[in-house]
């Protein structure tokens, strides 16, 4: 996560311009040595980019990046707000959550912090108005829709930086502040997450492990929730955001079918995904009623091609 002191820089060198050591230490609170820290951290995630001037002196300046873009679509867009003195991390990782009205303890339960720290977070948005309505529910208002694009950039930044210092093929299909779903295209990075830590499979891949073998074309899709057990609620979800298609579709309402998932707590889970309608969709023919597909929400195997991969798989 970007810290306060890297959102201070990026803001200082937003305009384009390139900047020493020596001239962002003067303009900011930070001292020289702090700031050889900043950027240093900076350079490596690719946010800044260097070069060498007279008497072989450090100068830096943004590079093409998602969150550099972001920040300066926000600027461009709410440039009378003083944003640096407004962001924290803790507010940014909050903010991922603002896209519709959320609660403080749903917000806290998903972050695993305190009401109060939620709180807190949301304090500095408070102040300006920034929040609609104003509680017991909370949202970005509509013209925040840079800043909540923003905190999303930050926040997919960082789950791709730690997967890719595993894995470098890797590519972040979902995630939220503490949760990643990612790809990888090879055999070795395969094999870097399946051994490290807080790295689980998940997808098509799982199914194995509740008695569904399947044929896997490419490398398997990884889970990262260090703190959470991963649920088959989960499994089914992840399938879906990784792909639609009918084949998908079918496997995981086996899967539902297999073990019995049931249909609140599969709909709780997938509102986090988006996919309620998708859910909905599934359990309606899972329940009979095949003659009705919500072909705008997921595409659904025939009554006939359910029972029989039902059938093929003993599934009953």
């Amino acid at each position: 996560m970007i810290t306060r002191a890297g959102l201070v820089v990026l803001d200082a060198l937003r305009t384009g311009r390139e900047a020493t050591p020596t001239d962002l230490a003067s303009e900011t609170t930070y001292s020289r040595d702090h700031l050889y820290e900043v950027l240093d951290e900076l350079l490596e995630a690719g946010i800044l980019t260097e070069r060498r001037g007279p008497n072989n002196q450090r100068r830096v300046s943004l590079a093409d990046h998602p969150i550099v873009e972001a920040y300066r679509t926000l600027y461009a867009e709410l440039g009378h707000v003083e944003w640096v003195d407004l962001l924290s991390p803790a507010t940014l990782r909050v903010c991922w959550y603002l896209d519709e009205p959320r609660r403080v303890s749903e917000i806290a339960d998903r972050l695993g912090l305190s009401r109060q720290g939620v709180h807190k977070a949301l304090s500095p948005l408070k102040d300006r108005a920034m929040l609609s309505p104003s509680g017991p529910e909370y949202a970005l208002q509509e013209d925040l829709s840079p800043l909540l694009a923003f905190a999303r950039a930050v926040v997919a930044h960082n789950h791709r930086s730690r997967v890719r210092a595993l894995a470098p093929s890797a590519t972040v299909e979902w995630c939220d502040p503490k949760r990643a779903l990612v790809r990888v295209q090879t055999s070795e990075d395969t094999e870097a997450l399946e051994t490290a830590a807080d790295w689980d499979l998940t997808g098509l891949a799982r199914f194995a492990e509740y008695g569904l073998q399947f044929f896997l074309a490419g490398e398997p899709a990884f889970w990262y929730a260090p703190e959470e057990d991963l649920t088959p609620a989960d499994v089914v979800c992840h399938t879906l955001v990784l792909g639609s298609g009918s084949r998908r579709v079918s496997y995981t309402m086996l899967l539902i079918e297999q073990l019995d998932i049931d249909e609140e707590t599969l709909t709780e889970t997938a509102h986090w995904y988006g996919l309620e309608r998708s859910v909905t969709a599934m359990y309606r023919s899972l329940q009979g009623e095949f003659d009705d597909p919500d072909e705008a929400a997921v595409v659904l195997p025939s009554e006939s091609e359910f029972t029989a991969l039902k059938n093929q798989y003993g599934v009953s």
